[in-house]
């Protein structure tokens, strides 16, 4: 009997969609096929890679309105929101934009009877693991700079989006992008370990959990394939005395409950001056309290159902245990009727009265809550924000760059952001620090980690 992939929607709990796995002869045909057409992308100009990836984006976009209800029925967003196609179209166009610089050859001072230069070399085959909740941006993260450095692509989609990874291809194969250099393959846990530890692949990008990175490293042992983990986040924000306190209140709220709160760079605990706590706490509620929770194919929907009802169950028990310990729930759960134990749709939270003792400041939620505390001064505040086992990107609140920049050196994480949070800007390298992962994406230094240097060394003279 074939197995298969299951897509259980959040919206009403059914099948979705359903996928039979790849054989083992089809995995064996992709990496032919990928090591195939390859060898023939590598000697391809830079500007013709582009030209694809380009036409590739085209294709994406003319799908857009078919995808958006897509999205929400695999896992929750609200239309509303449109999908991702604002940052996908900005990332793509951008690492297209700068390939040719940030892939030119490296040339070093001159040298009497000699030419030398480093190239960057593609790595061969890359393969993306990509998670559910950016399903779309996430994955083009690696995609599109993967094959302008020269590499074919293996894209290995979540289950709960499976139909991502087929409008990739879709996209791809409307591009006219030659055949085996990018391939969409449905796969179960077993396969991609398999697939991991084969030896056939040069270069693994994954992005979910902390242990599912670890077993990412267990199954490439002694393979030499590179590694590129973004493992989550849970990441902070210090809001200062003197920050513009309506956009601090407005744009931290979006941060903390957008996609239901299922953001690797999402906020998920706030540090805040006393000098403005009162009315910064006040100001974060009332504005919590405004989302609607329900179906997300309902455009007056602002808060959709978690992915899957155990994720959902896991953030209840962080507000609970909470409670117990002292904390003090803001947000009146009743008031949003849709929100119902043992369901995926779950009402924003906010808690004050909270400490590291609590599992809701210290462990990953990927949920709609978000604990505020009070501290003292930035001494505090930098202690807090660095409790923690993670370190993806750190916000910080103030009209003052230099001391936010000054708070940034001392702050352990990937990204520090002055007045904003919760974006990914393509011209700058997205990576972390600590359970938070290691390698690097976007930016031209993301090409570096989906290349490897070539020493050119040629006499021109004897």
């Amino acid at each position: 009997m074939t197995d298969t992939l299951k897509i259980v929607s959040p919206v009403d709990g059914k099948v979705y969609a359903e996928r039979p796995v790849a054989s083992d002869a089809a995995i064996d045909k992709a990496l032919l096929a990928a090591r195939a057409a390859r060898a023939e992308l590598a000697l391809t100009p830079i500007a013709e890679r582009g030209r694809f990836c380009l036409a590739f984006l085209d294709a994406m976009l003319a799908m857009k309105e078919e995808i958006t209800p897509e999205l929400a029925w695999q896992m929750g967003r609200p239309v509303r929101y449109g999908g991702e196609f604002g940052p996908f179209e900005e990332r793509v166009r951008y690492m297209v934009d700068i390939a040719e610089a940030a892939l030119r050859p490296v040339v070093p001072e001159p040298k009497e009877g000699f030419t030398r230069h480093v190239a960057r070399a593609p790595l061969g085959l890359v393969l993306v693991i990509a998670p559910w909740n950016y399903p779309f941006i996430t994955a083009v993260n690696t995609v599109v700079p993967a094959l302008m450095a020269g590499n074919a692509v293996l894209l290995k989609h979540s289950t709960q989006t499976l139909l991502v990874g087929e409008r990739f291809q879709q996209a791809f194969d409307k591009a006219g992008l030659p055949k085996g250099l990018f391939q969409n393959l449905v796969l179960n846990h077993r396969q991609t370990e398999a697939l991991v530890g084969s030896g056939q692949v040069d270069h693994i990008n994954f992005t979910g959990s902390v242990e599912g990175g670890r077993a990412m490293e267990r199954a490439a042992a002694g393979t030499f394939a590179t590694l590129g983990l973004e493992l989550g986040g849970k990441d902070p924000a210090y809001v200062l005395p003197d920050a513009d306190m309506d956009a601090a209140i407005a744009n931290l709220v979006d941060g903390a409950f957008y996609n239901s709160g299922q953001c690797c760079c999402g906020i998920e605990r706030v540090y805040v001056h006393e000098n403005v706590y009162e009315p910064f706490v006040e100001g974060f509620v009332n504005l919590s309290r405004n989302y609607t929770l329900g179906d997300p194919l309902d455009p007056e929907t602002t808060l959709g159902p978690m992915a899957r009802p155990q994720t959902a169950a896991l953030v209840r028990e962080q507000i609970a245990g909470a409670l117990r310990a002292g904390a003090t729930a803001h947000v009146d759960a009743a008031a949003f009727p849709r929100d119902a134990a043992g369901t995926p749709y779950l009402a924003p939270q906010v808690l004050t009265g909270v400490n590291h003792q609590m599992a809701v400041m210290t462990e990953e939620s990927f949920g709609p809550v978000v604990g505020i505390m009070k501290v003292r001064d930035d001494e505090e505040a930098i202690g807090l924000m660095n409790d923690s086992s993670f370190g993806l990107t750190a916000s910080i609140w103030t009209v003052d760059a230099a001391r936010a920049e000054a708070i940034g050196q001392r702050v352990e994480t990937g990204t520090v952001f002055m007045n904003r949070c919760d974006y990914v800007d393509p011209g700058l390298v997205w990576t972390g620090v600590k359970d938070t992962g290691r390698g690097a994406s976007l930016s031209r230094v993301g090409y570096e980690h989906l290349t490897r240097p070539k020493s050119y060394h040629l006499r021109t003279a004897l």
